[in-house]
């Protein structure tokens, strides 16, 4: 390929000394937005006048391609905002004692494993508190701060260490499950300088969320048959134990999962989302109470969504708290206890998350972004919602000129009311029409929210705004963030109904004036994926397509992927040797004689959710109908792109494509391509 000197400034990484830039000069570049990291892991001390949250920042120097999170703390009065943790190994997951004189953290600085460590707030060195063999993946503190309760995966026993070592560890699927369980440990250690950590379960099921009852004497967690993501998402029930030891007692046991329980203040309740007694694959979160002492669960009040999070316990005891996906927005909801109708408490023209309140429940620490301004953290009373920053993670990072978001909608041929965000080119002016690409989410329960577009991500949105592109990323039927109704719409009618949704979102930029109806791609990740491939099969009118993660073949998806009840669920129940037929008619393989549109193909390397074979699929066939097409695969990926440069390098790959096939540009795709080394660099916004 030639490299042109006009894709230089956006799909070329800079190999040399950096050239000063001034706010004319910068330009968006896959670079540049890797310069804005992830914040998140918030917690709010109970006074409230301090907050911990991560820092996760992309290492690409030389062999390095990886994310280290730190900790940083600041005061919700301004007057703090400083670094706690460093290291070369992350830290995650913060949490104040209930006294808030010390903070613990999940970190594997002493070994291979993540333990939990704590330190003191007011200064001083990290001191490790768990040994678990296998690593703990969740904790939390007791009321009263002398315990730690946290779950950790079963160790591996002297057999299947000689197993491995001796090369006879031959894995007999579905069968030798490794369980997490969950342990207490002292908080301040013994005499002898030691903690003794007691397990709590034990058995063949696995504990998944826990939570403290208020007087430190009772556990009470959820729990399902084995860890895969499949059972967890059909089956899951709620028990309670002893915190000093005893006997497990079954809680909720009826159909379907039930999950995220929170004790009230005053023990006598315990808050959980569940399916309702009855599995609920395609997506169903209500928020529902029981009585610790047993019985009946009761349903509140529907959330907007139906998908709640659950967040915290009112101090009073009179509301729930729950985190859901609104529209385009995400936002703080109050669930009464009473059964009156839940309330919005904290929602703003962009993303509310990762919220943690204090210990009264006035105050609440969150982080928050929209499409024009990077994520910070940011604090704000729970009754009157007025945002105050307290972080400034990006403070000394530069915005180049963006392509302005605005959130627009439409209306399907069939009359379903669809909604969605459209990026405008930077400099747009005003009755130009523009390239357009159609951009299809995940799920399809996934959402487009009014999230920060400079940011990381598989598609870099300001990178295609800064090449001249818009942007339209539609919710189509399936989504979630519009009700259960709407979430279920597209069950048994993948590739028909969701595909007239986003192509009449084509057709309504089109006709704004802002589209160009000869300039036309789409691309889209996961479910975003298959239907870019059932697209290319019903319309010639995409110039090119690139489908990343894609699910082509549902007849061959649903026996090897590693959800496939969710899969079932949205052919409406039906395994597909009771319905053949169904599977081959909503999968674009046996449409591929109909593609004529160049099509990209790009597929993680160690996909179990969408297994690297169903790319594959696609590519061959249509490699061998002679439609123009590539396949790009990503080394050690799984289900979407975790190491930095990956992430980085995806879409100059797509913006490759799209420049070749719809303006008749040839540009090299690797961004590392014509560097000195192999290295990237991603400066720190501190």
């Amino acid at each position: 390929m030639v490299l042109r000197p006009a894709a230089l400034g956006v799909l070329l990484l800079a190999a040399t000394a950096p050239v000063a830039q001034t706010a004319d000069t910068l330009a968006w570049t896959p670079e540049h937005s890797m310069r804005f990291h992830r914040v998140g892991g918030v917690d709010l001390a109970p006074g409230g006048d301090l907050a911990a949250y991560v820092v996760s920042e992309p290492l690409m120097e030389g062999e390095q391609s990886e994310w280290n999170s730190q900790i940083w703390v600041a005061a919700t009065d301004g007057s703090l905002d400083v670094q706690y943790t460093r290291g070369d190994a992350s830290a995650s997951g913060p949490r104040f004692s209930p006294d808030g004189a010390h903070l613990a953290f999940l970190s594997s600085r002493g070994g291979d494993v993540s333990q939990v460590w704590r330190m003191r707030v007011r200064g001083g060195e990290a001191e490790q508190v768990t040994d678990a063999e296998a690593g703990v993946s969740a904790f939390r503190w007791s009321p009263d701060g002398a315990r730690i309760a946290y779950t950790a995966r079963d160790p591996e026993t002297d057999e299947d260490k000689a197993r491995t070592k001796e090369k006879r560890d031959v894995i007999v699927v579905d069968q030798n499950f490794d369980y997490t369980h969950l342990w207490v440990v002292d908080a301040e250690p013994g005499t002898d300088g030691e903690r003794d950590a007691q397990r709590l379960t034990g058995g063949t099921f696995h504990v998944a969320e826990f939570d403290w009852t208020p007087d430190g004497r009772t556990l009470v967690f959820s729990h399902q048959e084995d860890p895969r993501i499949s059972t967890g998402f059909s089956e899951r029930d709620l028990s309670t134990v002893p915190a000093d030891s005893g006997a497990v007692v079954p809680l909720v046991t009826w159909g379907g999962a039930d999950g995220q329980p929170l004790v009230s203040p005053d023990g006598r309740l315990v808050a959980f989302v569940s399916h309702g007694g009855s599995p609920q694959e395609v997506g169903l979160g209500d928020v529902y109470v029981v009585p610790l002492a047993g019985g009946a669960p009761r349903k509140l009040a529907d959330t907007p969504d139906r998908s709640a999070s659950l967040l915290a316990w009112s101090a009073d005891g009179r509301h729930v708290y729950a985190l859901e996906s609104v529209g385009t927005t995400r936002a703080v909801i109050a669930i009464p206890t009473d059964g009156a109708d839940a309330e919005v408490v904290a929602q703003g023209d962009g993303v509310v998350a990762n919220v943690a309140f204090d210990a009264d429940g006035r105050t609440m620490a969150f982080t928050f972004e929209d499409p024009a301004t990077p994520p910070e953290v940011y604090t704000s009373t729970v009754g009157a919602f007025d945002p105050v920053a307290v972080s400034s993670v990006h403070a000394d990072v530069p915005l180049p000129a963006m392509g302005r978001t605005e959130v627009v909608s439409w209306t399907s041929p069939d009359g379903t009311p669809v909604e969605g965000l459209l990026t405008y080119p930077v400099g747009y002016e005003e009755g130009r029409r523009v390239p357009l690409v159609l951009n299809i989410h995940g799920g399809p329960a996934g959402v487009y929210t009014q999230s920060f577009t400079g940011g990381p991500s598989i598609y870099q949105l300001q990178t295609f705004a800064q090449r001249g592109y818009a942007v339209l990323r539609p919710n189509p039927r399936g989504s979630t963030g519009y009700g259960r109704d709407f979430r279920y719409a597209n069950v048994r009618d993948w590739g028909f109904g969701d595909y007239e949704d986003v192509m009449s979102g084509v057709d309504a930029v089109i006709e704004r004036g802002v589209g160009h109806p000869d300039s036309l791609a789409v691309m889209g990740w996961s479910y975003g994926g298959y239907l870019t491939s059932f697209a290319v099969t019903r319309t010639d009118r995409f110039k090119a397509a690139s489908m990343g993660a894609g699910l082509p073949n549902l007849v061959s998806m649903v026996t090897t992927t590693d959800i496939p009840n969710y899969l079932v669920a949205h052919l409406g129940g039906r395994e597909v040797w009771e319905d053949y037929d169904a599977y081959e008619r909503h999968s674009a393989i046996y449409r591929v004689a109909n593609v004529t549109t160049p099509t990209q193909v790009i597929h993680g390397a160690n996909d179990l959710r969408v297994p690297f074979t169903q790319g594959q699929e696609f590519y061959v066939a249509l490699q061998r109908r002679g439609v123009k097409t590539e396949m790009v695969v990503l080394p050690r990926t799984p289900h979407g792109p975790r190491e930095p440069k990956l992430l980085m390098a995806t879409t100059p790959y797509i913006l490759s494509w799209f420049e070749e096939h719809l303006r008749g540009r040839d540009v090299e795709p690797d961004p590392w391509a014509n560097a000195e080394d192999d290295g990237g660099s991603a400066a720190g916004g501190r």
